[in-house]
């Protein structure tokens, strides 16, 4: 890819690319577990479950020897939603770089939004609490459209309220989800090594850019 890049906007995914939310997640699906008299699950396990949205997040906390039904699936989802109300920002935080990313963003005259597949009752929530709400136009949640990503539609919904061509929306995220959607939308897209991969590594993946920060994906975009 060349730089400068045409860029006049960025879409950016929320978990594991701005904020570490792990540990609320893991809070809120071990109460879970626990009203459902299920194992705890580490940490370590809940990251990995963390990139489609909470149905399954959910669906892969509760799995242990067996898949669980319907009805199971439901009534874990509700006791999820219901804890990660309580427990949503608490603890989760900016990564590294992230707030000087975005302020370095606006300073270049981009418009930001979030592309994420968490559900929408808790993004704008955790963005709020996080202190990131007022640096983007608007969020696109994992509800907000018939489809989430690694379908291309929340990208291309994005561009069209954004006013630019795809080819002029970078999209920064964490996961092959983001660069699915990305490329089927035709977005450059930048991915962060630092994130929820589901246990894959986004460094086998042709992106554009692999960045350590948000600041350095400021400074590939405006680079002489």
């Amino acid at each position: 890819m060349q730089f400068p890049l045409p860029i006049r906007s960025v879409t950016l995914d929320l978990d594991g690319t701005l904020l570490d939310t792990a540990p609320d997640l893991a809070e809120a699906a071990n109460a879970m577990l626990a009203e459902l008299g299920l194992p705890r699950r580490s940490e370590t396990e809940i990251r990995d479950f963390i990139g489609k949205g909470i149905p399954n997040l959910v669906k892969r906390s509760i799995t242990f020897e067996r898949e669980p039904d319907a009805e199971a699936l439901a009534r874990a989802e509700s006791a999820f939603r219901r804890h990660y109300a309580v427990c949503n920002g608490r603890r989760s935080r900016p990564y590294p770089g992230v707030v000087e990313g975005l302020e370095r963003l606006r300073a270049l005259g981009l418009k930001l939004a979030i592309i994420t597949n968490k559900a929408g009752a808790f993004t704008e929530p955790l963005l709020a609490a996080s202190g990131l709400l007022p640096y983007v136009e608007f969020t696109i949640a994992g509800d907000t459209l018939p489809k989430k990503k690694p379908d291309p539609l929340p990208l291309q919904h994005a561009c069209q309220r954004l006013g630019v061509a795809p080819a002029q929306n970078l999209h920064v995220g964490d996961s092959q989800n983001d660069f699915q959607a990305a490329r089927a939308a035709g977005c450059p897209v930048f991915l962060v090594p630092y994130g929820y991969t589901e246990g894959a590594d986004v460094r086998q993946l042709e992106c554009d850019a692999i960045v350590a920060s948000l600041v350095q994906a400021a400074e590939l975009i405006s680079a002489a």
